[in-house]
This record gives structure tokens, C-alpha cells and sequence, in this order.
């Protein structure tokens, strides 16, 4: 492949290759190319449609600062961003890449990127001063090798120093070596032996050459000084020493002690020990070499993982003139240990995750590394069990972090996930790294109300418009998920339906209306709450009001007859004895409860001393036998109260006579005893028809309203009736149509009865009453039609 630059810039011809071996994608170029040059077509190796790169969001992600290639999004091509110079990334290493890693969104995924910069000659070999002094004794023997200064080339393989060469001379010649590492180094050979009295000083042209094309070199001075007398080097015990060290030993630890031997004698065979020229600096700076002891010691930073073999060149000179000088090679291994901890990188992860994502859910890519070697370099990672996620392995130390479980926000709206990896060292390395993951909502709870049925107890006679009550309903949802409305069920059905309104925000209720217990004791509405999630949740609850009774109601007497506040009552005057029953006063109250108990007070009268009236029965009795001088006519003024707060009452006036004639009137008593009979049987057949088409309607009534939901009876009105209620002190429902209803019971009952009397218009003349008593079973709201009872 080729990429061509305007301007006459010539073209450059780039390799390029790639493969797909393991999941890597690997490209190749020279180092120096200028911005814009081609590297390869990422979408092209991807498989990837070019409207996918920007959709997909795809980026290159590298460990180090400078972003030497980039990725061009409207075609797909990896560039050079920055001139690289592969001798400032790596170098004298052999091989050199640059690692990337390209990130894909929707799905989530990673692909490795090796980008092989290849080295170029663009370095000249330099040697580290122009010129070098070299002091050789003349009867150094023919053969003898000389090291001379190591020359330096940043650039590697066949662009690295290849060979050394030395100016034509008869008496020194050049060979040259390869070193363990691969380079070059270069040692002058005595070919002739040397006249100190013909030829005192050599100067030697030596050139260091690589192997690039075009070769580049660089050359030094080597002046050669010929010294007389000391004719015996030193001599080392061992042409190589080899020794190991682990990478962790404190600074001035003892690696190694070299010796050496001189067979001259005196300041001949005093020696000192030294670092040849060719060893280079940096590993002066970490090893120290004793020059009377021979002793080398640490005294830098060991680390394995930079440099794991040690070759130094050492060197015995005494110190005899010229100075006789013995050479060896010092190798140095390094022992790895465990001193480097993993590294954890999230090279992509998703903020946020949605409540309803299914297991296995990519929620994060995580990249762990280790300078270590062998089993220190073995990694392990791993994140709690107690949360819902896990880690799997995709390639080789890269992980995903997806999920395991189904995720409930409204429990656990935000996860810290703790990475942990460890090596295989002993003892284990170990790092922590933490990650926030929030779980987004999503409307999967319906709004709950506090209670299932409520209870709202509300006085009658309110005002229409106000607060009676409020319901609430919870959503543990959030925003709008979470946002509860309130409405009410219409349902025609339903009784209440139209009685209330409900605030759709805060789901207080307010009447419609002003209710009377009398007419409407109680009602239920069914409210609904929901949420404004897409598609919305909803609950329900019922709310059951009961109306509570308020003294409204004052008494009403409806026995005697009374007409204007007045009454009048026929009296025999053989009923009239102590004790004796004259009347009864009957009052009913449309109320219940205390409200609807009455008492009788008798508050005027024409002859205190003959009439009491019952407190709580309201039973009209004489105090004593009437005389002839007692008066024949009269009135009393009763008052009926009833026990609410504030209590209300109604007065009436009686007006009684009391019959001094009894035998003129026999006559006439009997033929109205005959006509009261008649009437009396026609009246029981009236109320039994009345009765049984009231109980077939009701029947029907009851049998539609239990559909659903349960009815309280209407009163229901007859001729002559009665019902009794639970809980109820005093009850009388009646419609007097010529005739008198009395129902009365005794003060201080637990249980009440309700009875009837059926009276003709001459039943005041009677002194028996026969009462039927109503059924007891019945409940409170429905109606007990009692037949008529016999008179005497």
C-alpha cells in the first residue's frame, strides 16, 4: 500500500499487513512517516461498514501519553498522527510496537492492535570521545588483543553497527565479534611485534559501519604509545565468570569477586581491576567494580523485567610500565521476584445499566496487566458474590464485567464494584480497583396505597366543597415513574358515585355535597392511583364513608294525635285509680342513638295531683281515684327531649275530659264496638296487602343492589309498622292515619323490643291493649311489617 503527499513530496511505500490470530489485528511501518500517513483500514479488517464507525463510537485506546495514530472516521484508516522515532519508544530493543486497543460501543466490543514500527537507518554509529590512547609494552607478544571503544548506533537490526575497521597498518589488525546481545564489538590484534626503538606511537583510523542501505559510519583516533620492560599481563582464574543475583537485593550487595595473578614481581604484579571501555554507562551506574579487590557490588536499581542478563567486560592491569593487562567477561543473572503488583485498567465501561437487562449484560471491559514473569506474572481477578455481576474472560488477561442477575433499582439503586487481582507470586501481589454502576429506572411498580379499605367517619350536615379526607399511595419508582395520580372509579352502579370529588395530586377528598344521615347513612367509593410511566401501573383501594348522625332532628309526638301542639284524650272515670295506665304518650326521632333517646317531663298541669307521666316510657298514669269534686276537665303540657348535644325538644298540650255518664252511653259504645270491629278487619286486610306488595318490591330491591354492593333499606311506611336496630335505644316509625301506633320499652334494657297496637277510634274507652312483638332477628336495615293485633 502507498500514500503519496502533495507538494513533490515523493511517494512512500508502506507495508502493511495484518492478521486476525487470537483476536489481534498486527500493521506494520517504518518509523519517521509524516502526519497523515497510511498505517491500514481498521473498517476494512473489522468488517465494519464505514456509517458504523461514528455510530458505534469507535476510539483507540493506548497506555502511553502521546497519541501517535489516529483513526480517521469518514474512511476508516488508521494514520500517523505524530512522527514516531522508534529509538525514543524502544530503544535498542529488537522488536517494537506500539499496542492499541480499539473500542466499539452497541455492542460493546474490544479488539487488540499492534502496530510494528520498523526501524530505518537513520542514526550514524558515534563513538563516545574522537580520540583514544592505547599504551602497549613492546614485548607484548605477537597475537595479544587489545578492546578498543565500543561505538554507539540508536538504530537496531541490520540498521545497527554491523562491522568495525581499522586503517591499513603491519603491525595491528581488527576482529570483530558478536556479542551475546547480538551487537558488535571490536579488538585490536598485535600481528607484528612491536620495536619501541623503530616505531614509538601508531595512530589508527578506527571506523564503526552499519548495515543499513545506504551504510552510515562513524570513525576515532586510536594512538598507540609502544612502552618497554613489564612483559608479563596479569592473568584472570577464569576466561568467564557467571553468577546470579535476585532482582530485589539491597544496594552494596556482593555479586561477584574476579582475580587475577601477575608472575612479575614488586609494582609489576600490583594490579587494579576495571570496567572495560566497550561496558556501557548504565551498567557503570549499577555495578561497581572494587579496583583493589576485585569485588563488584550493586549499586543501582536491579529490575528484571528491563533486563534480565548481565555481560561486563573487566580488565587487570598492573602497575608496572607500560602495564600489563588481563581480560574476562563477567556474566550476571537476574532472579525474578515477585515485586511488581498487577495492574487493573477499565478501558470501557457503561455508567449506567437499565434495571431490566438480561443477564450477561456487558457492563464494563477490564485489562490487567504484570511486569512479572512466569507465575509472578500469572493473574487472577475476581469481583464480589454477594453483588450481581461476574467476571468473564474474553482474552488473555481481559476481562468483562456483565451481569449475573436480575437488577432491582428500587434495592439497590447504585453498585461500588470492587475488582480485585492477585498474581501467582509468593507471597501474592495483590490491587483493588472500584467502579460505579447506577441502575436506571424502569416503571416495573405500580403505585400502593397505604391501606386497602379505608374508613372516613364524617359528621352530616358538612359543608359542601371542604376536605373530608385524604388517601395516599405510594410508587417506588423514581421521576416520573414515581409521579402518583389520583382519580375516582365512576361506576353508576356504585352508590356515592357523584357525592365526592378527589385532588389528583395529593389525593385529598372533598364533598359535593352536604349529607343527612337520615337519608344516607353510608357509602363507598373506589379511588384509583397511577403512575405516568409508559405504559402506566395502577392500583386501587376502597374507601368506605360513614355518615355520622348529628342531633338535627327534634322530637315529633305522634300518639295521641296532636294538631297545632294540641291533643285531647277521653278518659272513663273507672280507669282513673292509683297507678292506673290512662294513655301512653308516644314521640319518635328521626335521629339515632343518644340523639334519638327520649324523655317525657310533664311541665304544667291543670290538677298536678292526679296525672304523672313516665320519664323514659312516657306512660300516662293516675295518682289516685277520681272524685266527684275533681275536675272534669283539663290540660297538661308535656315536654319530649331527646339526649343529644344540644339536646332539642317539642311541647305539646293535652287536653283531657273525663266521662261522668258511663251507662248513658252503653248503647252507643256497643254499636261503635261493632263498627270499630268492622273497620278494624278491613284495615288488616288493607295492611296485609300493602305489606306483601312492599316485601315483594323490597325483595327485588335487595336482590339488584347485592350485585355489588350492599344497600341500607329506605323506611318503609305502612298503615301500622315497626322495626327494630341494632344498637339502637329507641326506634318508632309510624303513619298515623286515624288510628294510634305505640311502641314503648323499659329504661335500662340491654335489648330493646318493638311492638304494635292496632287501635280503633275508641280504644282510649279500653282498658287492655293485646301487643305483638316484632321479630328480633331482623337487622337493622331492613323492615319488620307486623300484623295487626287483636282489641278488646
Amino acid at each position: 500500500m502507498a500514500n503519496s503527499f502533495s507538494g513533490g513530496t515523493p511517494f512512500i511505500f508502506l507495508l502493511s499487513v495484518f492478521d486476525l490470530v487470537s483476536g489481534h489485528i498486527r500493521y506494520s511501518v517504518p518509523e519517521e512517516l509524516e502526519h497523515g500517513a497510511f498505517v491500514g483500514s481498521i473498517a476494512e479488517d473489522l468488517k465494519l461498514q464505514i456509517w458504523e464507525l461514528s455510530s458505534r463510537n469507535i476510539r483507540l485506546l493506548s497506555d502511553i501519553r502521546e497519541q501517535y495514530i489516529e483513526v480517521n472516521l469518514e474512511n476508516g484508516i488508521l494514520f500517523i498522527n505524530e512522527r514516531i522515532d522508534r529509538e525514543d519508544i524502544c530503544r535498542q530493543s529488537s522488536t517494537c510496537s506500539l499496542s492499541l486497543e480499539i473500542a466499539l460501543d452497541n455492542p460493546m466490543e474490544m479488539h487488540r492492535v499492534a502496530v510494528e514500527i520498523r526501524d530505518i537507518n537513520d542514526n550514524s554509529p558515534s563513538f563516545e570521545k574522537e580520540e583514544f590512547s592505547l599504551e602497549i609494552s613492546e614485548l607484548i607478544a605477537t597475537g595479544t588483543r587489545f578492546p578498543v571503544e565500543s561505538a554507539h548506533d540508536p538504530d537496531t537490526g541490520t540498521n545497527a553497527i554491523d562491522t568495525y575497521q581499522i586503517s591499513p597498518d603491519e603491525h595491528f589488525g581488527l576482529k570483530v565479534q558478536t556479542r551475546s546481545d547480538g551487537s558488535k564489538s571490536a579488538e585490536l590484534i598485535l600481528e607484528k611485534p612491536l620495536d619501541r626503538e623503530q616505531q614509538s606511537r601508531y595512530q589508527l583510523v578506527l571506523t564503526a559501519m552499519d548495515g543499513g542501505i545506504p551504510h552510515r559510519s562513524g570513525t576515532a583516533l586510536i594512538v598507540i604509545t609502544v612502552l618497554d620492560s613489564n612483559d608479563n599481563p596479569p592473568l584472570f582464574d577464569h576466561e568467564i565468570y557467571r553468577t546470579s543475583v535476585a532482582e530485589n537485593v539491597a544496594l552494596g550487595t556482593l555479586v561477584l569477586k574476579i582475580n587475577a595473578a601477575d608472575l612479575d614481581e614488586g609494582t609489576n604484579a600490583e594490579l587494579s581491576y576495571s570496567f572495560t571501555r566497550n561496558v556501557p554507562r548504565r551498567i557503570r551506574e549499577i555495578f561497581k567494580l572494587d579496583p583493589l579487590t576485585g569485588d563488584i557490588v550493586v549499586q543501582g536499581a536491579l529490575d528484571f523485567e528491563e533486563s534480565s542478563v548481565f555481560e561486563l567486560d573487566v580488565q587487570a592491569v598492573d602497575n608496572a610500565p607500560p602495564g600489563g593487562v588481563g581480560h574476562a567477561k563477567v556474566m550476571i543473572e537476574l532472579i525474578d521476584v515477585n515485586d511488581n503488583a498487577p495492574k487493573i485498567e477499565v478501558t470501557s465501561v457503561s455508567s449506567a445499566i437499565a434495571e431490566d437487562a438480561q443477564p450477561g449484560t456487558v457492563i464494563a471491559v477490564i485489562t490487567v496487566t504484570d511486569l512479572d514473569s512466569e507465575e509472578n506474572g500469572q493473574i487472577y481477578c475476581q469481583v464480589p458474590v454477594s453483588i450481581p455481576f461476574r467476571l468473564e474472560k474474553s482474552l488473555r488477561n481481559t476481562f468483562e464485567l456483565v451481569t449475573r442477575d436480575i437488577l432491582d433499582r428500587e434495592t439497590t439503586p447504585q453498585y461500588n464494584i470492587s475488582i480485585s487481582a492477585w498474581d501467582g507470586g509468593s507471597p501474592p501481589l495483590s490491587t483493588r480497583k472500584t467502579i460505579m454502576v447506577s441502575v436506571s429506572d424502569i416503571n416495573d411498580n405500580a403505585p400502593s396505597f397505604t391501606q386497602s379499605l379505608y374508613n372516613m367517619y364524617l359528621m352530616e350536615n358538612n359543608t359542601p366543597g371542604a376536605s373530608i379526607f385524604a388517601v395516599t399511595a405510594l410508587d417506588s419508582d423514581m421521576d416520573q415513574n414515581g409521579e402518583v395520580a389520583y382519580s375516582i372509579l365512576e361506576n353508576r352502579l356504585q352508590q356515592g358515585t357523584g357525592y365526592v370529588t378527589i385532588n389528583s395530586k395529593n389525593g385529598h377528598i372533598y364533598s359535593l355535597r352536604s349529607f343527612d344521615y337520615e337519608l344516607l347513612k353510608h357509602f363507598q367509593i373506589k379511588v384509583q392511583a397511577h403512575d405516568a410511566g409508559s405504559p402506566p401501573l395502577s392500583s386501587t383501594s376502597t374507601v368506605n364513608v360513614i355518615i355520622l348522625d348529628q342531633n338535627d332532628n327534634a322530637p315529633v309526638i305522634v300518639s295521641p294525635v296532636v294538631w297545632n301542639s294540641s291533643a285531647s284524650v277521653d278518659i272513663m272515670p273507672h280507669s282513673v285509680y292509683a297507678g292506673q295506665l290512662v294513655t301512653k304518650i308516644i314521640a319518635i326521632d328521626a335521629d339515632s342513638g343518644q340523639n334519638a333517646r327520649l324523655s317525657y317531663q310533664l311541665l304544667e298541669a291543670t290538677d298536678p295531683s292526679l296525672f304523672t307521666v313516665g320519664l323514659l316510657s312516657g306512660e300516662m298514669r293516675a295518682t289516685r281515684s277520681c272524685g266527684d269534686k275533681d275536675i272534669t276537665t283539663g290540660r297538661l303540657v308535656l315536654l319530649v327531649k331527646d339526649n343529644g348535644q344540644p339536646s332539642l325538644s317539642t311541647t305539646a298540650t293535652i287536653s283531657f275530659t273525663i266521662l261522668s255518664n258511663v251507662t248513658e252511653k252503653s248503647s252507643e259504645r256497643t254499636y261503635e264496638s261493632k263498627r270499630s270491629a268492622y273497620f278494624s278487619e278491613l284495615i288488616r286486610h288493607l295492611i296485609i296487602i300493602l305489606g306483601s306488595t312492599s316485601f315483594l318490591f323490597l325483595i327485588i330491591i335487595i336482590f339488584l343492589i347485592t350485585l355489588k354492593f350492599k344497600q341500607e333499606s329506605n323506611f318503609v311506611e305502612a298503615t301500622v309498622c315497626c322495626y327494630s336496630r341494632r344498637n339502637s335505644t329507641h326506634s318508632v316509625n309510624t303513619r298515623p292515619a286515624g288510628n294510634e301506633s305505640l311502641s314503648s320499652s323499659g329504661p335500662g334494657q340491654a335489648d330493646r323490643f318493638g311492638y304494635t297496637v292496632c287501635i280503633t277510634p275508641e280504644s282510649s274507652k279500653s282498658d287492655f291493649l293485646f301487643l305483638k312483638r316484632c321479630h328480633p332477628t331482623l337487622p337493622f336495615t331492613e323492615v319488620n311489617i307486623c300484623n295487626t293485633s287483636a282489641m278488646i
